[in-house]
């Protein structure tokens, strides 16, 4: 796991960021933090009564282009910090009441990240991700990681290709995500608090329901009731410059027909009211 000849990604570009080559990503040899604060928008196992302690990377290994967070996802975004100074950014979050510690888009940084894990935090550790993860790479990460975040955006893979710029995303979320699973096992609480496990997010999307059945699908094939946990998310909010149907938000007859595949699937976890799908809920980059 390293900066030089980076393969941190799926997509392996094989740059020499030590030496300031940039590959996808456009990031640098440190991280670059580019915002933190105690986030009650997250899934309510996560955010308790004090928060989840999110720290928001600049840059990332996908390239969505209805990002909610595209002020800092778009490119190198934020203040530069070694290992050191984001240690003590987790404990300065945990000192202020931070019910975990939440890496948002963490993938291009781990060489910086993971030193800063050890030793283990008095917190969970949240691996806050879009799902597309180099399985080799994750394996790195076992013990280091409590609760596992990812996305599974796409079950089409031309769809992936054409809003992500990642066309073969599907395997490779596929295959990252039961490794998740096998490093954290099945969901491990206290009280209503999640303490372990992992939870996969998927996000609703404008006119493409065939999508997100498929999506569920093969959670419910490929893991037990309550080995995983899933968030269904109807937040998609029009960022601007895409056609229909993604110039619009997710309407009831779309909402109600993946909700209800999730509980014949026999899923369990959380869902996202209507009002969720607002721009007052984008963290302020």
């Amino acid at each position: 796991m390293n900066y030089a000849n980076c393969e941190l990604c799926p997509r392996r570009c094989g740059v020499d960021r030590t030496a300031g080559e940039r590959g996808f990503c456009g990031c640098p040899d440190t991280a670059l933090v580019a915002k933190t604060m105690l986030h009650k928008w997250e899934e309510p196992a996560l955010a308790g009564s004090g928060g989840s302690g999110a720290v928001f990377f600049g840059g990332c290994t996908l390239g969505c282009r209805y990002c909610q967070n595209a002020a800092i996802s778009g490119g190198p975004v934020g203040v530069p910090t070694d290992s050191a100074g984001l240690r003590r950014i987790f404990e300065d979050l945990i000192a202020q009441g931070a019910e975990n510690i939440d890496l948002v888009t963490p993938t291009q940084f781990l060489p910086t990240i993971a030193p800063a894990l050890s030793p283990k935090l008095p917190v969970p550790v949240v691996y806050n991700c879009g799902g597309y993860e180099r399985v080799e790479i994750l394996r790195q990460l076992d013990g280091k990681i409590d609760i596992y975040l990812p996305d599974l955006k796409y079950a089409d893979d031309a769809l992936a290709g054409h809003l992500s710029g990642a066309a073969g995303y599907f395997p490779v979320a596929a295959n990252a995500i039961r490794e998740m699973v096998r490093q954290t096992g099945t969901p491990q609480w206290n009280g209503e608090k999640l303490i372990r496990g992992t939870i996969i997010r998927h996000l609703i999307l404008p006119g493409q329901v065939e999508n997100s059945l498929r999506v569920l699908d093969w959670i419910g094939e490929n893991f037990a009731p309550g080995e995983v946990l899933v968030s269904l998310m109807r937040q998609y909010t029009p960022m601007g410059g895409l056609a229909a149907p993604f110039d619009r938000r997710v309407n009831e007859e779309e909402y109600e027909a993946v909700l209800s595949w999730m509980y014949l699937n026999d899923l369990d976890g959380f869902t996202q009211e209507e009002a969720a799908a607002d721009a007052g809920f984008i963290p302020d980059f």
